[in-house]
């Protein structure tokens, strides 16, 4: 039994464990006098130790931040779409997408179309020009503003008003960070559109409710080609969501690039409080309350 048992080890682990055996033997006496039945089980002991020894060893990787990460509560189960700057209009989607709620300008200040064919993306941007905006971008079925004012509810209902308010018209919530997560892995991604099919619905991003009915199945959150490729999803599927503070957002491919880009305006020396008023936020003794980081852009496919 331990001669068909031993084959299958490597020459080093077959050695330790017949000096393992040999010490066995002499801590209980005349071998002769073990049963089969003993035999065969230490034969399985010394194999099992041999395998333990080539396995490699136990990585434990972290799945989220851990700076105030728990601050918003996962909003679970969200049937989410894939969205695109320049998107034309559809049956589904009636709104083209060459500007947002909070820019009109939207595709030409992001530098180009979208394009959410994986054939014509690399390393989560459109191949052939370098997007002047993060292109981890979301939608949510909430804005803040409506004909040029603040609406009323909005001092009430959005969590970081009090740090983000500046005047009467200009947006609190544009550029916030969220996380997504779907089936093992989890993104980061910038708000910067009001959708799908409503914009007036803050029981549900800021409170409990569902997404209401509509014609994508309740969808509740959008979610650009960027996202969408780090997350490996390649149709409409369900995610959960939650808004982070950017002190909770990991290095990853989504601080790469964008004018609008926390992390790209620190590393180029911004002023967060004039050029992304809505992540800038100081601790009780003036400074800023998260340090930028630098990850390397990557290169190739």
């Amino acid at each position: 039994m331990l001669l068909l048992l031993l084959p299958t080890l490597g020459m080093a682990s077959v050695s330790d464990a017949l000096k393992s055996l040999v010490q066995g033997d002499s801590n209980q006496g005349d071998s002769g006098n073990m049963s089969e039945k003993d035999f065969e089980r230490m034969a399985m002991q010394i194999r099992e130790r041999a395998i333990q020894q080539t396995r490699p060893p136990t990585v434990t990787i972290p799945t989220s931040p851990v700076i105030g990460f728990g601050k918003y509560p996962w909003h679970r189960s969200i049937m989410t779409t894939i969205f695109w700057i320049g998107e034309r209009p559809t049956a589904r989607n009636p709104v083209p997408n060459n500007r947002s709620a909070w820019d009109a300008n939207w595709a030409r200040n992001y530098g180009g179309y979208d394009n959410p064919d994986t054939r014509w993306r690399r390393n989560f941007i459109p191949i052939g020009f370098t997007p002047r905006q993060n292109p981890f971008y979301v939608a949510l079925p909430y804005c803040d503003v409506t004909r040029g004012d603040t609406k009323p509810e909005v001092s009430h209902v959005v969590p970081w008003f009090r740090d983000a308010f500046l005047k009467q018209g200009k947006s609190v919530l544009k550029g916030r960070w969220i996380a997504i997560h779907h089936d093992g892995r989890t993104c980061f991604a910038q708000w910067e559109d009001c959708g799908p099919f409503r914009t007036d619905h803050w029981q549900y991003v800021f409170g409990n409710e569902r997404p209401r009915p509509n014609l994508n199945r309740g969808a509740g959150l959008d979610i650009s080609p960027a996202v969408r490729d780090y997350l490996h999803m390649d149709k409409n599927d369900i995610t959960d969501w939650k808004f982070v503070d950017a002190a909770s957002v990991p290095d990853g491919p989504w601080k790469y690039y964008g004018d609008n880009n926390t992390f790209a305006l620190m590393r180029k020396g911004a002023n967060l409080y004039e050029t992304d008023h809505n992540n800038a936020k100081r601790t009780p003794s003036g400074g800023l309350f998260f340090r930028s980081s630098a990850p390397t852009i990557p290169v190739g496919n």
